[in-house]
């Protein structure tokens, strides 16, 4: 190497070293700069260190003062844990990193906070129209407690706002407050009182800074002016229906009680429903019946005399008063008169629209069946029996529903960690749609749900959604999504009332970190074998596929296996070699060079003219091989007293006017990194008188003259052909044949 270049190189070389050594020992910590941490939890702050393999750690707070907490160093790492968290680590920490007479400092602010629980909300009293009631909004173990703002609202009215900016006298948590005086209204029924909290706190999200707690209004009123209604009326035949309801002003709503007068003076409890229906009335079911308002702050009656009148005969309807049938399903209504020999039916709709079903009687039995049940089907039937000039009718409620299977749950893309999905949770052919509720939950953690009320009106069947987004993580993994709908008809008798579906969570992670390991080396000799294995991170395990880059920068596929083997290989395998890793999440591709180097081969060694030549002529002397990269080629001249290394030009030397000591043996050296081979000729040099020496000027001499008169013979023939035509051309001539 050239004395100029070497020194370049030292110099490089220095350099390098400087820098490597002003770069070595660095110090980190995590979190960076400062951290907000809750009184109570615990905190790891960790301290790292690069470019020493035994560094020494040691930590402090800014004043000195106890650190409460615990260090444990591992290595190149030293962590300082907190647990749990209190007014003590409230800190500047500072981390002191040591190796050997090097020494740094990284330091890290540790502030504290405390916001625990929800808001509580309180009330002096029971909720009564008209009365004043004191309402507390508190929240417990507040620190600091100058940076609280709490707000009160009764629906979307603001009743009071206040932030506690006194100064603090002491670091302790408090408990704070916030409380108004109202007097409810009736227009209150419903709303909501709403605390809100929120800690003035940079550095930690939403959630943890802003809490709020809801209560209800509950109001309630003193119950009076109870009334009844009775349907058709207080006198009725054998057999007969008759609804009554009990009405009063209670606030909320008081528990209404049905009950009947027995003859010994006793009283026997009917229902706690506001209506009370009696279906096929007999004689007995005569008497006082008492419909009594009961809540907390009182009651009131009232009473209701019905008379049932003999029947000479009755006639019962089944399944019900009421059925729930569902929409396209078939649905049988039987009729059956008792008492009467030759009875004849009727069936109608109470509102007499078209009744669309099939009737079918027989003796004292009539049925209608609905076939399959449709929108038109839902109404009150009525079978009207008579029996000579004796009528009488019972009805039945058609009721509605649709709700024939699960909801689906839907993805509209796999599951991928950080990328965000959205989830469909679909019910089909609902009805009626006012009364779903749909819900999705992850485990059991209610994530969205939806009522359709404002659907009330329609009457077809429909098919809704529940669809939100989420960014999946690998923790989610495992989890379930719970798809739930809920159609809440509490008044019709079917199962189910519920349905749901549930999906396994498997959330896929890309491909990543892909490594490509090449045994034994990516520079090869030909005829050597080499091994080149893939691997990748991710989930699913992913899938490898091998492929060679071509010329044209296309992919020759080549393996799936993760390992691909060469065996013997020649010098068409080098080149650019592929490895892709894929699964569901993703494709990663990562690439590796594969050299195969081969040793000299095919050399010649030639002399032009000839080997043999005559003293002054020129000669040139050429060495080639095949065309192998980074080869290089040598000429010599073989000497007793040592070789001579020629110049040669592209692996040719020219002697100008040979010379008798040009004669001997030339050798040409062809060599590479993987081999070198070697050819030799000898050169002969006649000198000027040497009789022997048959000369090349005199060859083609003797050639020309073999041709000569066969050439002057065709010339003189053309001549005579150009004559008789009166023209010659070479181009027409036709080719002599030899």
């Amino acid at each position: 190497m050239p004395r100029k270049m070497a020194g370049i190189f030292g110099a490089s070389n220095i350099f390098w070293m400087v820098f490597a050594a002003s770069q070595a020992f660095k110090i980190e910590i995590f979190p960076e700069d400062k951290i907000i941490a809750q009184i109570g939890d615990s905190v790891s702050l960790t301290c790292s260190t690069t470019g020493c393999e035994s560094p020494s750690f040691s930590w402090r707070t800014q004043m000195d003062s106890p650190l409460n907490g615990k260090v444990k160093n591992e290595g190149t790492k030293s962590i300082l844990t907190m647990d749990p968290v209190s007014f003590g680590n409230e800190h500047s920490y500072l981390c002191t990193a040591t190796c050997e007479s090097r020494k740094l400092e990284k330091e890290i602010q540790v502030e504290i906070y405390s916001f625990p629980k929800e808001p509580e909300i309180s009330l002096s009293g029971p909720l009564e129209v008209g009365q004043p009631v004191t309402v507390t909004c508190s929240v417990a173990d507040v620190y600091p407690f100058d940076r609280l703002e709490m707000t009160l609202l009764k629906g979307n009215q603001l009743m009071k706002n206040r932030e506690f900016l006194e100064e603090m006298e002491s670091k302790i948590v408090e408990t704070k407050s916030l409380e108004v005086t109202f007097t409810p209204r009736k227009e209150d029924i419903g709303k909501n009182l709403v605390c809100h909290a929120k800690l003035h706190i940079d550095g930690i999200g939403t959630e943890l800074r802003e809490r709020e707690t809801r209560k209800k209004l509950q109001l309630y009123a003193s119950p009076k002016n109870t009334i009844r209604i009775v349907k058709p009326s207080g006198k009725l035949q054998e057999g007969d229906s008759v609804t009554m309801t009990c009405v009063s002003e209670h606030l909320p709503a008081p528990q209404i009680i049905w009950s009947k007068k027995l003859d010994n003076g006793d009283v026997q409890v009917l229902s706690a429903n506001a209506s009370l229906t009696l279906i096929a009335m007999r004689v007995e079911d005569s008497g006082t019946y008492i419909c009594e308002g009961i809540d907390s702050h009182g009651k009131h009656r009232e009473e209701v005399e019905l008379i049932v009148q003999e029947k000479p005969f009755s006639v019962e309807i089944s399944p019900g008063p009421q059925i729930a049938a569902q929409i396209g399903d078939s649905v049988t209504l039987t009729c059956e008169s008792m008492g009467c020999v030759s009875p004849s039916f009727s069936w109608r709709t109470q509102m007499d629209s078209p009744l669309v079903g099939s009737v079918k009687s027989e003796k004292t039995k009539s049925t209608l069946t609905l076939n399959p049940v449709s929108f038109e089907h839902e109404h009150s039937y009525l079978c009207t029996v008579t029996c000579g000039r004796k009528k009488m009718e019972k009805g039945i409620q058609v009721n509605l529903y649709s709700f024939p299977r699960d909801p689906e749950i839907e993805l509209n893309d796999p599951l991928v960690t950080g990328h965000p999905v959205t989830v469909s949770c679909k019910v089909q052919n609902v009805y009626p749609l006012d009364r779903l509720e749909l819900q999705l939950l992850k485990g059991q953690r209610i994530m969205k749900n939806k009522n359709f009320l404002e659907d009330e009106d329609k009457k077809s069947l429909e098919t809704q959604s529940l669809d939100m987004s989420f960014i999946p993580s690998i923790e989610d993994t495992g989890k379930i999504l719970v798809c739930l709908a809920k159609l809440h008809i509490d008044e019709m008798e079917f199962e189910p009332k519920q349905r749901q579906s549930i999906k396994t969570l498997s959330v896929n992670v890309p491909p990543k970190e892909m490594t490509i390991l090449v045994s034994p080396s990516s520079i090869l000799e030909e005829g050597s074998s080499v091994n080149l294995t893939c691997s990748s991170d991710g989930f699913p395990a992913p899938k490898v596929l091998w492929s060679k880059q071509l010329n044209n920068g296309n992919l020759q596929p080549l393996s799936e296996n993760t390992t691909v083997t060469l065996t013997s290989t020649r010098k068409e395998d080098s080149g650019i070699y592929v490895c892709e890793g894929f699964n569901p999440a993703g494709i990663s591709r990562k690439e590796v060079e594969l050299v195969v180097q081969v040793p000299p081969k095919d050399i010649q060694l030639t002399a032009f003219p000839s080997e043999t030549v005559k003293e002054g002529d020129t000669v040139i002397i050429s060495c080639t091989c095949e065309n192998i990269p980074k080869t290089w080629i040598i000429l010599k001249k073989k000497a007793d007293t040592g070789d001579t290394v020629l110049k040669s030009t592209d692996g040719a030397y020219t002697i100008h006017k040979a010379q008798l000591r040009d004669a001997g043996v030339y050798e040409c050296e062809s060599k590479n990194e993987v081999g070198l081979q070697l050819r030799s000729l000898t050169l002969d040099v006649k000198g000027k008188g040497n009789k022997d020496y048959f000369s090349p000027e005199l060859l083609v001499l003797y050639c020309a003259s073999s041709l000569i008169i066969p050439a002057i013979g065709m010339i003189i023939y053309f001549a005579r052909k150009a004559n008789m035509k009166g023209s010659y051309s070479l181009v027409e001539a036709q080719k002599s044949k030899v």
